[in-house]
């Protein structure tokens, strides 16, 4: 006989219990905080746990809990963890800036590869080296004081008011589009504002940071995940930063500095006229770096190209090369992935696993003897790298003229040690990237990163068959390499191509949305789906007919005329 346990009506216990993922359990009283809960393990600041993943949702550090959790800390090395940290710093120095400088703006522009914001002042001139000093000794004051970041949940029309008074047109456009009725406010003493999303218990957290002057702005310094207690040295790229201005530049010439504008632009549907002047902008700037390698005073015979992934490297390489033919160059390129070595001599990482994007699994000596000759005008037999075996085997056979320029595309390309006994003054190397991004306002930044995630959810799902899951759980891995690898190798570049479209996420928003929507609920990558698709959430979509066959876009979306073109 099947014994029945015995069911009843309780009335509910004064306390619950939070279960960690190694299996221990917490007691404390109901509706609690999760901060009371965490600050008592003995890794509560090693490294600082900002939030918490509770029943499979991402909470603040003061969200209450009123039942028995699943409770899985997050900290600052952490993704989630980190972008805690930064939206907070970002609002802490924006009420210390509102309260020093009432007058002036603050705009947060773009990231710094070393961890920081570079930040511009606008209605005002430039802060003086000794403003940018007092900014930052008012935010460690603030620090100090341990002050509480407030929450609340405003009815849209209030928020609306706020945002009028102070002028900030930009939130104000950005919330006339916004579907629901209420949005959070946070408060630090008197300054208030919208940030998306969750943010740090209270200032005291906010520890490691600080201000550098750089050309008209200042640098927000902040730590990384791989040393969340440190402040990298700023690195200084004339190049880079000029980079970022120009897309700024661009941003105002089209007449959309902000999502708010962009989807003023759709509601009005003047959409197709920025399409257009986008694409025309990428177009004027690949015909600019063409120019330049034609130009060049060393004539240089290879045109090595990287990025990070989903940066748009293939289409970019295929418009530089029309406009090198245009140019009187006719481009020859060589894939990098050929020269691996032997599957047996790859190197292994951390886990044991090949290691395919460390640069030593290319066979460097095979292949800068070949460009050697290449660019010799001799005969050469490429190899062709079957990824079935593991092994090279023997390809075409190839002599260039002397009107021909070697495209050689790949994560190491700018990496000084792949053609160490070539000449720097024989190449020319261009970094790709979605560099910046139209921001939601001056304070809400939308990460590149982000976009070239959804941008490559969206090709994933189309040319692979793989789910936004599958996508999402390969990210990590992805942008490791790609830390260790580009970045730091980037300041090496002669020419950097921004890859970015105003328009892109409207475009792609109704192509990811669907495919983010599958991701299971209660899976580590149903976070960082329900994550995307909030952001999404901003844009009004834009119809994807409307974008030209050759754009980099097309690259992921699809029907890119490009993509069968071989040009040898």
């Amino acid at each position: 006989m099947i014994e029945i346990p015995e069911i009843k009506p309780v009335t509910a216990r004064d306390t619950i219990e939070i279960h960690l993922p190694d299996g221990r359990v917490y007691e404390g009283p109901r509706n609690a905080s999760v901060e009371n809960f965490l600050m008592n393990l003995p890794e509560w600041q090693d490294p600082p746990i900002l939030g918490a993943i509770i029943n499979s949702e991402l909470r603040e550090l003061t969200y209450r809990i009123n039942m028995d959790s699943i409770v899985k800390p997050v900290s600052m090395i952490d993704a989630d963890g980190m972008r805690i940290y930064r939206r907070s710093l970002t609002f802490l120095l924006e009420a210390a800036f509102d309260e020093l400088y009432p007058k002036a703006a603050l705009s947060v522009d773009h990231s710094v590869s070393t961890g920081g914001y570079y930040c511009e002042v606008v209605r005002r001139g430039p802060l003086s080296d000794a403003e940018v000093k007092s900014l930052e000794d008012r935010m460690k004051e603030l620090v100090a004081q341990n002050l509480p970041f407030s929450r609340r949940e405003v009815p849209l029309q209030e928020a609306l008011d706020i945002f009028a008074a102070r002028e900030q047109d930009d939130k104000v456009s950005l919330m006339k589009t916004r579907y629901k009725a209420h949005l959070v406010l946070y408060r630090l003493v008197d300054h208030q504002d919208y940030h998306h999303g969750y943010m740090v218990p209270s200032t005291g957290y906010l520890k490691w940071f600080a201000l550098k002057k750089l050309g008209d702005g200042f640098v927000l310094q902040f730590p990384r995940r791989h040393a969340p207690t440190e402040i990298l040295p700023l690195p200084h790229s004339e190049r880079l930063l000029s980079t970022f201005q120009q897309y700024g530049t661009w941003l105002e010439k089209i007449g959309v500095p902000n999502v708010g504008a962009l989807n003023e632009v759709v509601r009005r549907e003047h959409i197709r006229e920025v399409v257009l002047v986008s694409e025309a902008l990428h177009e004027q700037k690949i015909s600019e770096i063409a120019t330049e390698i034609v130009n060049h005073p060393n004539h240089p015979r290879i045109v090595l190209i990287a990025g990070p992934s989903s940066s748009g490297k293939t289409t970019f390489s295929k418009r530089l090369s029309i406009q090198l033919m245009v140019n009187g160059l006719y481009p020859y390129p060589i894939e990098m992935d050929n020269y691996f070595v032997d599957r047996v001599h790859t190197p292994r990482d951390e886990n044991g696993e090949y290691d395919f994007e460390s640069i030593d699994a290319l066979n460097r000596v095979q292949l800068s003897a070949q460009l050697k000759d290449l660019i010799a005008g001799k005969q050469v037999q490429l190899p062709r790298y079957d990824f079935r075996t593991g092994c090279q085997e023997l390809g075409e056979l190839v002599q260039l003229r002397k009107d021909q320029v070697i495209l050689l595309e790949g994560i190491h390309g700018l990496n000084p040690n792949l053609l160490s006994d070539i000449s720097t003054q024989e190449t020319f190397r261009v970094y790709v990237s979605d560099l910046t991004q139209l921001n939601l306002d001056r304070h809400n930044r939308i990460s590149t990163t982000d976009t070239r995630l959804i941008r490559r959810i969206v090709r994933d799902s189309r040319e692979r068959g793989y789910s936004a899951k599958d996508t999402i759980s390969r990210w990590e891995s992805v942008r490791r390499g790609e830390k260790r690898h580009i970045f730091p190798y980037q300041d090496h570049a002669d020419e950097m191509f921004n890859s970015a479209l105003s328009y892109e996420l409207a475009a792609l928003k109704s192509l990811a949305v669907p495919i983010l929507r599958q991701v299971p609920y209660g899976t580590q990558e149903y976070i960082e789906a329900k994550r995307l698709l909030t952001l999404l959430e901003w844009f009004l979509p834009v119809d994807t007919e409307l974008i030209p066959d050759n754009s980099i876009l097309r690259e992921f979306i699809g029907k890119s005329i490009l993509k069968d073109i071989h040009f040898v």
